[in-house]
């Protein structure tokens, strides 16, 4: 048979020059469209030209960081979940290489990120970068410009992953390193349109979802190509892989976009404005993609089902989806820097502008139960979870295996109220009284996790994902086995770890400032339910979990957290009622709502919410703990009642030949 991989020389020489390759022309295509556009966002902002430094140097750098973080999310992803590490748990060969190159493009998105920091402030305020602006005056100005100070955070946040990167060597540091690199890309959803104007919760939102699948997809693709190229090992099983993800990838990508295209335009803009003519490639680009990945699951993948080293087929169709994401890219970018269209709404209120929606008046029931507005983050999650883990239990009981009922009903019951909570009337009015928001955080910190932990996830995944065969890389199950018995894990179920974290998301956030700074922006909402849902969920798995933990603690002990965090939480909500400084008082007084005026009464209220809230679920908790107990008794009995089965009760008849010996050397003494 004729093998059909290249040359090694070939394949070592190659993966440098694409990977540039892709990034300049990503950064071309951005920088030739922006320029068509600078016109017309030269007159919306009423700025003068920054100079070409900027006007071309912004977008080619941007487009071209994109790219190299796009690999960085890749290569760590492929390090950690597309190839298999060496039995010690050590990364192969394809592993380390995919890891290096993840560092170095982590490195350079730090070094573009931290030249955006000065061609940004230079676009901003309409001055050439040399003449005018020095160091010392772009790093002090980049305070003040909202833009320029995300690019800073970029910046380090990637310098953090890249210096992390450098010394690791084995397979288990590999998922948090895929996990910060996502982190990097954060800060770009809070730039640019989506950040700002009517709509802008659904706007950021749909962009954080469509920037991580995007980079997902792209960046995997180019670790493939990489891999193939080098004439890498399981190269069937990743690209199997990577297929999955692809598919998910691209229907968020496509929902997110729609979402996101939809706040912006109207469409009857798409064919009469440069905003719309760019959306229009997009989703021409995103249908180019879509079809060569299905030819991918046709073609290539199929192709290293028969034959593991039949690569042609994969390449050929990677290189070229390779050249499709970097003309998405650069239009993307040049999408950023084009003028939208009028809003959709002249003239918004003041909610509008800072909530991104109206509020129709005070919260009554009827508002608070059915005025919803759906939460593309959590409440798109709150779905997720309960169809996949539906999917668990049809595929234990098709095999014949039973599943608890009460587990599923626990585990419905709590996605249902992490919908309801986020995209309810509760989620709607949030961010706009403290009372509100207090709800919601006990309901997201306090019940949601009781009722996720009671449904048993890790033990129903256990159960249904399939075990790797002898000799066959890790799945799902080996992943999930090897996060619980993680150092990490072992750190964060230490009772006390898990109870600091959980209380100290009432003090540190209400007490230590973090609230009033942070009661503006919605990014810092989001941030803050997904910190009470996930801090929530680690002390209940601690205290009342099902699923195995890394740190198993006997009943009596469990019974102690709950009550030494009883004070705690009671004393955090007199605190509160007592207190008489407005927790983000300027933000809600800003907000100008004629029905909402006595914030002081609202805070107390709020603070009433957090020390009354506890006891529902104190009640689940004590409960389970008692059922938990009980039915350790019974499993302890029912053990020693078949050991004592076994050996004819023989525990038994020595105690009781003990006993007659005692009792005889009595009589003789006496």
């Amino acid at each position: 048979m004729t093998t059909t991989t290249a040359p090694p020389s070939t394949r070592r020489g190659a993966v440098g020059p694409i990977l540039v390759a892709v990034a300049l022309l990503a950064g071309c295509t951005a920088a030739g469209l922006g320029a068509l556009a600078l016109a017309d966002a030269l007159t919306a902002t009423g700025l003068p030209d920054p100079g070409p430094i900027t006007s071309y140097g912004l977008p080619f750098v941007r487009a071209a960081g994109e790219i190299a973080a796009v690999v960085a999310v890749g290569s760590f992803l492929f390090a950690a979940f597309l190839v298999p590490p060496q039995t010690s748990g050590v990364l192969d060969v394809a592993g380390y290489r995919a890891l290096r190159i993840g560092t170095v493009a982590s490195g350079t998105w730090a070094v573009c990120a931290a030249l955006l920091v000065p061609l940004t402030v230079s676009d901003v305020t309409g001055q050439p970068l040399t003449p005018q602006l020095s160091p010392s005056s772009i790093w002090s100005v980049a305070g003040l410009v909202e833009t320029a100070g995300l690019w800073r955070w970029t910046a380090a946040l990637a310098a953090i992953v890249t210096i992390a990167a450098i010394p690791v060597l084995r397979w288990s540091w590999t998922p948090l390193l895929f996990a910060g690199s996502l982190v990097t890309l954060l800060p770009l959803a809070l730039a640019g349109h989506s950040s700002s104007g009517g709509s802008h919760d659904l706007a950021t939102n749909s962009l954080i979802m469509h920037l991580v699948a995007g980079a997902i997809w792209a960046g995997g693709l180019l670790a493939l190509l990489v891999h193939a190229l080098r004439g890498g090992a399981h190269a069937d099983v990743a690209a199997r892989r990577f297929s999955a993800i692809a598919l998910w990838c691209f229907v968020a990508m496509a929902v997110s976009g729609v979402v996101n295209a939809l706040v912006r335009i109207r469409p009857e803009d798409l064919l009469t404005s440069s905003y719309g003519g760019l959306i229009v490639a997009k989703v021409v680009a995103l249908g180019v993609l879509a079809f060569i990945g299905w030819q991918h699951r046709r073609r290539s993948v199929a192709a290293l089902a028969e034959d593991a080293e039949s690569r042609r087929p994969l390449i050929r169709l990677a290189v070229v989806e390779a050249v499709v994401f970097a003309l998405t890219f650069g239009i993307a970018v040049a999408l950023g820097r084009t003028p939208p269209p009028p809003p959709l709404v002249l003239n918004p209120s003041i909610p509008a502008v800072e909530l991104g929606y109206d509020l129709a008046g005070p919260p009554t029931v009827a508002r608070l139960l059915f005025d919803w507005r759906f939460d593309l983050i959590l409440g798109t999650a709150a779905l997720v979870f309960a169809a996949v883990y539906v999917a668990g239990v049809v595929r234990l009981r098709r095999r014949g295996d039973a599943w608890p009922t009460g587990r599923i009903v626990a585990w419905l019951c709590g996605c249902a109220v992490l919908l309801f909570t986020t995209s309810s009337g509760v989620g709607r009015y949030m961010p706009a009284m403290f009372s509100v928001h207090m709800s919601a955080h006990m309901l997201l910190s306090m019940l949601v996790p009781v009722l996720l932990v009671l449904g048993a996830p890790v033990t129903l995944a256990l159960r249904a994902l399939p075990a790797a065969g002898r000799g066959d890389p890790p799945g799902l199950r080996e992943w999930l086995l090897a996060a619980l018995h993680s150092k990490v894990s072992r750190f964060l179920t230490h009772p006390i770890v898990a109870l600091v974290l959980f209380v100290a998301g009432f003090y540190g956030l209400y007490f230590g400032g973090l609230f009033d700074a942070a009661a503006d922006s919605h990014a810092a909402h989001v941030a803050m339910n997904v910190h009470f849902l996930l801090s929530g969920y680690l002390f209940y798995w601690v205290v009342i979990g099902v699923d195995p933990t890394p740190r198993p603690i006997p009943p009596l002990a469990k019974l102690g957290i709950v009550f030494a965090s009883l004070p705690l939480h009671a004393f955090f909500g007199v605190v509160l009622m007592g207190t008489k400084a407005l927790l983000a008082g300027d933000f809600y007084e800003s907000l100008g709502l004629p029905w909402h005026t006595d914030l002081v009464d609202d805070q107390k209220l709020g603070g009433a919410i957090a020390w009354s809230a506890g006891e529902v679920p104190l009640v689940l908790v004590l409960l389970a703990l008692l059922i938990q107990w009980r039915r350790t008794d019974q499993r302890t009995a029912t053990r020693m009642d078949r050991a004592a089965d076994r050996d004819d009760d023989a525990d038994l008849a020595a105690y009781n030949a003990m006993l007659a010996q005692m009792a005889k050397r009595e009589s003789e003494s006496r």
